[in-house]
């Protein structure tokens, strides 16, 4: 049943992906006025994300941030869609990398490079930096990712984030799967998403992040240290629609030699830069907080 749905899920897709991102962009509006005002998805979630993490704002300005967001989320969907049909000098049109010599150098150097990111713009587009970093049969570039419970969703954006040989790597057996790089001669470059909140059973600090106590997962400082991989994190900005520029910042070169979470605090740091600088482009529909909210609920 699930192969079935899928292929249909995928042939739907592959037709949408035929269309010119104009075209795409017309069903996004669509899709935001019924998302937004009909639907209402996970519209009290990201309003209390919203509330909370800009204390000092009106509620016209929440609002404004709001409807940016929700906007921009059906374009990220519609803009994913799109992976499957386009063409990778486009792509590169469409997503510029800036300073990514710094990783060029560190994978020439055979030390493997650690990308940090947010759930800012387009991270589904991140996957072309394999377009920018001309690797060897002896450098893999991939991402690590949370598989979804939705099997069908799971082998969909699977099939998304390969569209230009970046390889997918489960958070699940990401050490055993760099152990068998290790041993295969194998470089890398990958990409972390480590601003999800924590499974009950992963370890993670709490900072303060958007004005909240946040708990965040330090799985891939730790990773850093025993693989002796470079750590940079990637400044993501919307310049206009359907257009991205992703900055590389390095966090730490050697991370053996630095602090305990030392590494975790600068990526959280640099990303509330980020989304300060322009708030309407991250994910406020995920429960970061959920575990603050139990807390509160006990006091």
């Amino acid at each position: 049943m699930n192969r079935f749905v899928y292929c249909i899920t995928y042939m739907l897709c592959f037709l949408l992906s035929l269309l010119p991102l104009r075209l795409l962009y017309l069903f996004s509006d669509i899709a935001w006025f019924i998302v937004y005002y009909i639907v209402g998805y996970r519209k009290k979630t990201a309003r209390k994300n919203l509330v909370n993490s800009f204390p000092g704002k009106s509620a016209k300005e929440i609002r404004t941030i709001e409807k940016t967001f929700y906007h921009r989320f059906c374009d990220y969907i519609f803009e994913t869609v799109k992976l499957l049909n386009m063409p990778a000098s486009r792509m590169k049109r469409h997503f510029i990398f800036k300073n990514e010599d710094m990783i060029r150098y560190f994978l020439k150097q055979g030390k493997p490079v650690i990308l940090l990111l947010g759930h800012f713009g387009n991270w589904e587009w991140i996957t072309s930096i394999a377009l920018w970093i001309k690797s060897d049969e002896n450098t893999i570039i991939g991402q690590v990712y949370r598989p979804l419970r939705n099997k069908v969703s799971d082998k969909l954006f699977l099939r998304f984030r390969k569209s230009f040989h970046s390889v997918g790597f489960s958070k699940y057996d990401i050490y055993r799967k760099i152990v068998t790089m290790r041993k295969a001669g194998k470089n890398w470059l990958l990409g972390f998403m480590s601003d999800q909140h924590p499974s009950p059973n992963q370890p993670h600090i709490r900072l303060r992040f958007l004005n909240q106590d946040t708990p965040v997962l330090i799985g891939t400082e730790k990773i850093a240290r025993h693989a002796g991989a470079a750590v940079c994190y990637l400044d993501v900005k919307r310049t206009k629609r359907s257009f991205y520029e992703g900055k590389v910042k390095l966090i730490s070169e050697n991370p053996a030699e630095s602090p305990a979470f030392e590494i975790t605090k600068k990526y959280m740091a640099l990303l509330e830069k980020t989304v300060l600088r322009d708030p309407g482009g991250y994910l406020w529909t995920h429960r970061r907080w959920r575990d603050t909210e139990n807390r509160a609920g006990l006091e």
